[in-house]
């Protein structure tokens, strides 16, 4: 089992900067655990080239902040690579993040441009 010593992104909701420019509010956090599985895939996409995409899974030793901000959770570094974090498993103290496609911010752009409730919280 490899060790694992990365960011992990949490993404607490969004203010408005200015007049119809919506920006995500982002806490990060380092934590150490363990990568358990390790699989790569590549998928046919809408591009020219594969999309890569991973079904890793990252065991964490969560604090109380990970634990109470579960449902923040979007995206881990790995490999210096931000990946989405698509299903967490409770296993105290640990935290088992299951991990997928490339993160990218455009995709929280585009749901912040969604009318179906953006919010703003500060951290």
């Amino acid at each position: 089992m490899a060790r694992f010593y990365g960011r992990v992104g949490f993404v607490l909701g969004s203010m408005e900067t200015s007049p119809g420019v919506w920006t995500e509010v982002l806490s990060v956090r380092n934590y150490y655990g363990d990568v358990m599985k390790r699989r790569v895939s590549w998928e046919k996409g809408e591009s020219i080239n594969d999309n890569i995409k991973i079904n890793n899974q990252i065991s964490i030793l969560a604090d109380e902040y990970a634990e109470s901000h579960a449902y923040a959770m979007k995206w881990v570094e790995w490999k210096g690579v931000k990946w989405k974090v698509t299903s967490i498993e409770f296993e105290r103290p640990r935290m088992i993040l299951s991990i997928g496609d490339v993160y990218t911010e455009l995709e929280e752009e585009e749901n912040q441009n969604d009318e179906s409730g953006s919010y703003s919280e500060n951290p």
